[in-house]
């Protein structure tokens, strides 16, 4: 008796997916050099940050180097995508990551010139967040065309273990490199690193869009926002996330009044999201067998806003810490989904403007997290603002799902924006 074999069953995986570091040596190389100069800036900022309060002594000049980041990577968010939809992608990544490099030697050659002034140190940090973001829309734009969409999920998996491994071992590492060496040698191994980045983006093939035609307009690519519910949606639920439920600037105050704590204390809040986050990457097996991205997205923001509500009730240190690293894991799931459906979902010629669009998303939601969490403590108690912020993410989620129904029943095998 003859008949045709029925097609294996996928394999159930534990740990991340590896196969678009097996398939895709284009992926592989990327990925690689992503790592590794992700680790690299982390150790800069955190360098950064140490001369100017080394120079200034105060931490509103501390704090002013996220102002001089955030607002040039709001800023040209949106029209690196706009470019990115324009010109060859892979040159636009090679191009960039260059002035990046360029920028850590730069801080080398004065640290080793002794040359210590703040207002150097605020440009280069708005010169760095104008070639993130012109960097990021036009490399996260390219990994479309370098795997095929089933390994999407896996693919933004692993971006979000690169994500996280660096910023738990890049500001280790800098603080230890700068006590031993000083602040020139972090900003050499900085610049060092990026080599593995360049290499990655040299050997790319050309990245023209698809569909090309002319000028890119970012308007064109709003218009084209406000006609995709479903996209619009992943914007949604990662901003009921980071701006209402974001207890991050609270640490250093519930360090000491709830814990009894000090800077150490502070040191592990801020570090338990980010390891919730790398054990979620990590443990991402399971995710490309799921099919409806929006019900997963909406769970896991969801858990986010739930697990942040209990922190906010503990008031034992390693139970908070174990919820604070559960909200983490259910950010990174979120945010594998909401990766995917904005590349699979997305034209190719839009790719570049959405990813713009979720950079701003993603840079500018937690600053006004942390500004409403400690406006809501001031007025209230840090209590009351983390439990409540939880509650409003979950509460808002509940709207924004009954608003737009047909975001859970997205189906990654039919994606429609």
């Amino acid at each position: 008796m003859t008949g045709t074999a029925s097609p294996p069953r996928p394999r159930r995986r534990i740990f991340a997916d590896l196969t678009p570091l097996r398939t895709s040596a284009h992926y592989r190389r990327l990925w690689v050099g992503s790592t590794i100069s992700w680790m690299g800036q982390a150790m800069t900022a955190l360098a950064i940050s140490l001369q100017v309060y080394a120079i200034t002594g105060s931490s509103f000049s501390v704090g002013l180097v996220g102002l001089f980041s955030l607002v040039p990577l709001v800023a040209f968010g949106l029209y690196g995508g706009a470019i990115a939809d324009t010109v060859d992608r892979r040159k636009l990544g090679l191009y960039s990551a260059t002035g990046l490099t360029v920028l850590s030697v730069g801080l080398a050659a004065a640290a080793l010139l002794d040359y210590h002034r703040v207002w150097l140190l605020y440009t280069v940090v708005a010169l760095q967040a104008v070639c993130g973001a012109l960097n990021g829309p036009a490399r996260s734009a390219m990994i479309p065309r370098l795997l095929p969409a089933e390994q999407l999920p896996a693919a933004n998996a692993l971006n979000s273990v690169t994500m996280t491994s660096g910023m738990m071992a890049g500001p280790v590492l800098g603080g230890l490199i700068v006590g031993w060496w000083g602040y020139q040698a972090a900003y050499l191994i900085d610049a060092v690193t990026f080599v593995a980045a360049l290499y990655a983006m040299w050997r790319l093939p050309s990245m023209l869009p698809e569909g090309r035609k002319g000028r890119a307009s970012v308007l064109d690519g709003l218009r084209f926002l406000g006609t995709r519910p479903n996209i619009r949606m992943t914007f949604f639920t990662d901003l009921a996330a980071m701006v209402l439920a974001h207890p991050r600037a609270l640490f250093p105050a519930i360090a000491v009044l709830w814990y009894g704590g000090d800077a150490k204390t502070v040191g592990l809040l801020a570090a338990a999201p980010a390891v919730g986050a790398l054990l979620g990457g990590l443990f991402s097996g399971w995710q490309g067998r799921i099919r409806r991205h929006g019900l997963a997205i909406l769970l896991s923001v969801a858990g986010w806003g739930l697990a942040v509500a209990v922190f906010g009730l503990t008031r034992n240190l390693w139970l908070g810490l174990f919820f604070l690293a559960l909200a983490g894991a259910a950010d990174t799931i979120s945010m594998v989904f909401r990766s995917t459906m904005l590349q699979a979902a997305t034209p190719d010629g839009m790719r570049g403007r959405l990813q713009g669009v979720f950079i701003v998303v993603v840079a500018g939601g937690p600053r006004l997290g942390d500004f409403l969490a400690g406006t809501a403590a001031d007025l209230t108690s840090p209590a009351v603002a983390i439990t409540g912020g939880g509650a409003a993410c979950v509460l808002v989620l509940g709207l924004l799902a009954a608003r737009w129904r047909a975001f859970a029943r997205y189906d990654a095998r039919s994606p429609q924006a």
